[in-house]
C-alpha cells in the first residue's frame, strides 16, 4: 500500500458544460476537403515532412480564414517564392499564431559593411 493520496475518477455528471466552457473562446473553423489537401501537397512538394506540412497547412488556413484570404490565391502567392524566402515567411506566420514567449527565428547573413576594413600591404 501507497501512503499517497489515490486519484478519484473523473466522473462528473456535467461533463458537456465543462467540455463547453473549456472551448468556449476557441472558434472552431472547418476547411473544404479540397483546399486541406491542396495547402498540405503544397508544402510537401516543397520538402516539408508530411508532420511539417499538416501542421503549417493548419495554421495557414486558420489563419487564410481568420484574414479572409482565398487559399487558392495566397499558395499562388507563395509559389512564386524561392526556399529561404518561404520558409521566412511561413516563420512569420508561425509565430503570429504562437504565444510571445516562444518564438522561431532563423539566421540571416549579415549585410552590413563594416567600416574597419583597411588594406594591409606587406
Amino acid at each position: 500500500m501507497s501512503s499517497l493520496p489515490q486519484e478519484k475518477p473523473n466522473n462528473f455528471s456535467d461533463k458537456g458544460v465543462t467540455t463547453f466552457f473549456n472551448n468556449y473562446y476557441s472558434k472552431k473553423l472547418t476547411f473544404p476537403t479540397n483546399q486541406v489537401d491542396a495547402v498540405i501537397a503544397f508544402f510537401e512538394k516543397r520538402g516539408f515532412d508530411k508532420t511539417a506540412a499538416i501542421s503549417v497547412g493548419t495554421t495557414l488556413l486558420q489563419q487564410a480564414k481568420l484574414d479572409n484570404i482565398n487559399v487558392f490565391k495566397l499558395l499562388d502567392t507563395l509559389k512564386g517564392l524561392n526556399e529561404i524566402q518561404l520558409s521566412a515567411v511561413v516563420t512569420e506566420v508561425l509565430n503570429y499564431n504562437r504565444p510571445k514567449t516562444s518564438t522561431l527565428g532563423y539566421k540571416r547573413p549579415a549585410t552590413a559593411e563594416k567600416f574597419e576594413k583597411r588594406n594591409i600591404v606587406a
